[in-house]
């Protein structure tokens, strides 16, 4: 005798009825096994069904990944990070976001005067870098961390820094005699025709 519980009627061919349970009522410990001993749907082999698993997970290639997403690779890592102003920062990534802001733990910033071989290191501890002023950013190899270029020598910092601002001024008047010539020459400098705030 059919058992009442199953529902004939509704079910698709090939695979079990459903079981209608009162509420609080289990299941016999025979009625999975009634189940599981089920045959296969029509045009299915039985060994295919039997080697069947959950489906593979695609993985994506890291091409794939946006810029930000492909900073995990660096998270907790020493790097260098070069701004668009061109201060030089060396941290700990400890975080970022999907626009390429970071968190840096333990930041340097570094100093160089190029004329005078000299460079000099101002600690700024914890840094939060926006994701637009980046312009590169590397990862440091902690082999040749503490390795010097032998031309630069470490410095004082008010020694550097003074030495790096009279730089800065120098390049500025350069930078500002070099827009002029071009602007007789009918082009126009970087910020020509736009209002800076």
């Amino acid at each position: 005798m059919a058992d009442p519980r199953l529902s004939s009627s509704n079910h698709a061919p090939g695979f079990p009825p459903a079981i209608r349970l009162e509420p609080g009522q289990l299941i016999p410990f025979d009625q999975p096994q009634q189940h599981m001993n089920h045959p296969p749907p029509p045009g299915m082999n039985p060994m295919m069904q039997m080697q069947q698993g959950p489906p593979p997970i695609p993985q994506l290639p890291p091409q794939m990944f946006t810029t930000a997403a492909q900073l995990l690779d660096l998270t907790d890592k020493k790097l260098m990070v070069v701004l668009r102003d061109g201060r030089k920062l060396i941290g700990v990534l400890r975080s970022w976001d999907q626009f390429g802001n970071l968190v840096m733990q333990d930041t340097v910033e570094r100093l160089f005067v190029p004329k005078e071989f000299l460079y000099a290191d101002i600690e700024r501890g914890l840094f939060l870098v926006r994701g637009e002023n980046v312009s590169l950013l590397g990862e440091i190899d902690l082999d040749k961390d503490d390795y010097i270029p032998p031309p630069y020598q470490l410095a004082p910092v008010d020694k550097v820094f003074a030495l790096k601002k009279a730089e800065d001024v120098e390049n500025k008047k350069s930078e500002k005699l070099k827009q002029k010539r071009l602007a007789k020459e009918g082009f126009e400098g970087e910020h020509a025709g736009e209002a800076i705030l």
